[in-house]
C-alpha cells in the first residue's frame, strides 16, 4: 500500500486505476517470489554439513544439481563467499562489506575457492 500511496504523483491517468494498481500489486509479488526463493537457495547453501554431502557426491558437476553439491568441499568462509556471489548475485564489493573483509581479500578467496572447486571436478573418480 505504501507503494501506491507513493506512487499516486505519477499515475497519469492513461490507464484505469484498477489496471495501475494490479501492476503494483503483480511486480511487488514477483519481487518477493523472487526474494523468497534467493533466500532458500542461499540458506540451503550455507547449511550444507562438509563431511556428510562430500561422500554422498560422487557425480560430476555437470551431472548434478549444481554448484551447490560441490560446495561442500570448500571451507565455510570460501562457501558463503560463493554463495553470495552466484546466488545471491551479489557484486564483490558487496560480499566484502557483508563479509567485513577487503575487496581485494575477498576476489582472491573467491578466486582460490573457485580453483579448488575446479580441482576437485577434474579430479577421477
Amino acid at each position: 500500500m505504501l507503494k501506491v500511496l507513493h506512487g499516486l504523483k505519477q499515475f497519469e491517468g492513461k490507464a484505469k486505476f484498477k489496471t495501475w494498481l494490479y501492476s503494483i500489486t503483480y511486480n511487488e509479488c514477483i519481487t518477493q517470489y523472487r526474494k523468497e526463493k534467493r533466500k532458500k537457495r542461499l540458506f540451503d547453501a550455507l547449511s550444507l554439513d562438509s563431511q556428510e554431502e562430500a561422500q554422498e557426491q560422487p557425480e560430476p558437476l555437470a551431472g548434478s544439481g549444481g554448484l551447490d553439491r560441490w560446495l561442500v568441499h570448500v571451507n565455510p568462509v570460501d562457501r558463503e563467499i560463493l554463495v553470495l556471489r552466484f546466488v545471491a548475485e551479489l557484486e564483490f564489493q558487496e560480499i566484502a562489506d557483508i563479509m567485513h573483509m577487503g575487496l581485494s581479500a575477498t576476489k582472491m578467496r573467491y578466486k582460490r575457492a573457485l580453483e579448488k572447486l575446479r580441482r576437485h571436478v577434474d579430479a577421477p573418480f
